[in-house]
């Protein structure tokens, strides 16, 4: 089918499908119509389905309107508890029931050709690995754009810690639009007058004592979020939750994977096309670009009609602080027409290889005229992921602060420092969400409604220069790099003679040991430029990042608490990412306990998982002896 519009467009607004137990979801149907008489053809055409908890209404334009006039019906839903979808709200758990119910029914009507495919990006990335867990009738592709794969593991919580984007989803685009907030201007204005930077300083949250007490629903689920952390209850092993549970009968439909390397489920993406790619009959795909989740401006003011349907940065050339050049840029919609064509369609309209990724890493590292650090890139493309030829290459941290390809000899050789909870690490970009809240306006909603109001992102997503400035969130004075805090250990190598390659998953070890019954440790990559003109004290680029709660070390289903003064591996897993270090960069480890807002901050008491009033400064060591070797796994491409 041709790229051109062919066809008028019918709209049935607000079909009420009834679910298996008689809920009712909202849903839009946008179909082919005669350009002539507008009405709809009767020829049967695939459907393609998004389901979101973002208003329907916004993908009139986004996309109903676009597909339809191309020749396919597409139905757009509220999820349950949602805008003009009836029953209560509780993130992702009927997820997978609900979407399976509306492919059916979506795939029954008379309009259909038999086939729905779904497509949709974060929550409504999970909505499609979350039915495909019940391989429903009817389903024929995917396109899951930046979604999860284990909720416990990579995405609501991180090898034990919280991360806290869901309490700011919770308090913003999850209660600010919740039902209640939709029907009573004074709920609404409670959440528009919220400062969440605030409700952060404040952190812990307690039950009944913030602005989500006026919301029940909303304050029990991310409660429970933030307070369960045991692989055993329920909420984790939801289909809507875990997919990874779930891939064996899962659906077998083909699939695009596709994310970012500075996205929020960089990992979760990394991971579901290694499960499924070589476990199912059907093409799967995995297609990663130099992204952030999704484009907000770091510490700035977005515009209004971005709250909820931000532009996606898969057309935008930078990642926070970035520049990739024209290349790293893509187009979303035509990408996923051209899959939907080829799958649904039968024509030869995807040629594209089974992995795709950009290499980051291939500029030069100048300022650009809009001020940002030309990183620069490439496209490469391979048939597994990591690429065939990959040689995951250990790098040792060692006790002079170089980190190198040889094994520590040392028998006795330990660094110590103090972590102080209530001075954490400051995150500064990488893989971060969601931390957003509204400018504080003097308006009412119903003066100035909050669907109109700009918001702050206030963490920064994607690469930034390791350092702090009176800007950076949670920061003090002096203001400077993280590198030069006590409670950063790094790890260097010298200057590289010769490029060095990488592209794959990213493995870290800390051999470590706290003074309390519990503690965290973060490990950070980093691609560290040189001085040069443009950047007289150099430049530390984030790549990747991770953390381990020590009570659910090595990924445990259970808590297991520290003893005091006991040597422990502490297993991380940053996420997927490829990168060139250039000839005189360095490659940098920097390891510490927090890093803030990303993830919330152990108390190293041992106490509640979430919560509590009491904190103590640990005593946290990093081992780099021979027993004891604190290591970083980096997938290295051969060169040529």
């Amino acid at each position: 089918m041709t790229d051109e519009p062919r066809y008028a467009v019918h709209a049935d607004l607000n079909v009420m499908i009834e679910m298996r137990d008689g809920t009712r979801l909202a849903t839009d149907v946008y179909r082919p119509a005669d350009p002539d008489t507008h009405e709809p053809i009767d020829e049967p055409r695939p459907v393609i389905l998004d389901r979101t908890p973002y208003d329907k209404t916004g993908g009139r334009t986004r996309h109903g309107e676009w597909y339809a006039s191309r020749g396919y019906v597409i139905a757009i839903q509220d999820v349950r508890g949602r805008f003009d979808s009836e029953g209560e709200f509780e993130i992702h758990v009927n997820e997978a029931e609900d979407g399976a119910d509306t492919v059916e029914w979506l795939a029954a009507q008379g309009y259909c050709d038999g086939q729905v495919a779904t497509l949709g990006t974060s929550y409504g990335a999970w909505v499609q690995s979350a039915l495909a867990t019940q391989a429903p009738d009817g389903l024929a592709g995917m396109f899951v754009n930046m979604g999860a794969a284990n909720g416990r593991e990579k995405t609501f919580r991180h090898n034990g810690a919280f991360e806290q984007r869901w309490l700011s989803w919770a308090f913003t685009l999850g209660a600010g639009f919740a039902h209640e907030s939709l029907a009573d201007p004074d709920v609404q204005q409670v959440f528009a007058d919220v400062d969440f930077r605030e409700v952060l300083e404040d952190a812990p949250v307690e039950r009944g004592e913030t602005a989500l007490a006026e919301l029940p629903a909303y304050e029990e689920w991310a409660f429970d979020i933030m307070e369960t952390g045991s692989a055993s209850d329920d909420r984790w092993q939801n289909p809507g939750v875990n997919f990874e549970r779930h891939y064996d009968e899962s659906a077998d439909v083909p699939t695009v994977y596709s994310g970012g390397w500075y996205d929020s489920y960089t990992g979760a993406t990394c991971d579901n096309f290694v499960g499924l790619a070589d476990r199912k009959e059907s093409d799967h795909y995995l297609l990663m670009g130099p992204w952030t989740h999704l484009a907000r401006l770091p510490g700035g003011h977005d515009h209004s009609e971005q709250l909820l349907f931000p532009p996606l940065t898969w057309e935008q050339p930078t990642a926070g602080d970035l520049a990739f050049g024209e290349d790293a840029t893509r187009k979303y919609r035509e990408t996923r027409k051209r899959f939907f064509d080829h799958y649904l369609r039968g024509e030869a309209s995807w040629d594209h290889p089974r992995v795709e990724y950009f290499l980051m890493g291939t500029g030069d590292g100048h300022r650009s005229d809009d001020g940002h650090l030309f990183h620069g890139g490439e496209w490469r493309s391979a048939d597994a992921w990591p690429p065939a030829g990959t040689e995951m290459t250990t790098f040792y941290a060692h006790g002079d602060g170089t980190l190198s390809t040889a094994k520590p000899t040392a028998t006795d050789s330990a660094t110590t420092y103090e972590f102080d909870p209530d001075d954490p690490v400051p995150t500064i970009g990488g893989n971060t969400s969601s931390y957003l809240t509204y400018e504080p306006r003097a308006e009412s909603v119903e003066a100035y409604p909050l669907g109109d109001r700009n918001i702050i992102d206030f963490a920064g997503r994607g690469g930034y220069d390791q350092r702090t400035h009176e800007g950076t969130f949670g920061a003090s004075e002096p203001y400077g790099p993280l590198a030069d805090r006590a409670d950063v250990q790094v790890f260097r190598t010298p200057p590289l003679d010769e490029p060095v390659e990488i592209a794959g998953p990213i493995r870290v070890r800390v051999f470590g040991a706290t003074d309390g019954p519990d503690t965290d440790f973060t490990a950070k990559l980093v691609d560290e430029y040189p001085e040069s003109e443009d950047y007289p004290d150099g430049y530390a680029l984030n790549l990747s990042d991770a953390i381990c709660r020590g009570r659910y070390r090595s990924y445990r289903d259970e808590p297991d608490l520290l003893d005091a003064d006991e040597v422990y591996e502490f297993y991380m897993e940053p996420y997927d990412t490829a990168n060139r270090f250039d000839a005189g960069h360095r490659i940098r480890l920097d390891i510490s306990s927090s890093n803030w807002p990303r993830f919330d901050v152990n108390h190293n008491t041992g106490g509640p998982l979430y919560g509590g009033e009491e904190t103590r400064v640990a005593e946290n060591t990093v081992f780099h002896e021979a027993d004891n070797p604190t290591h970083i796994e980096l997938p290295v491409q051969p060169t040529e």
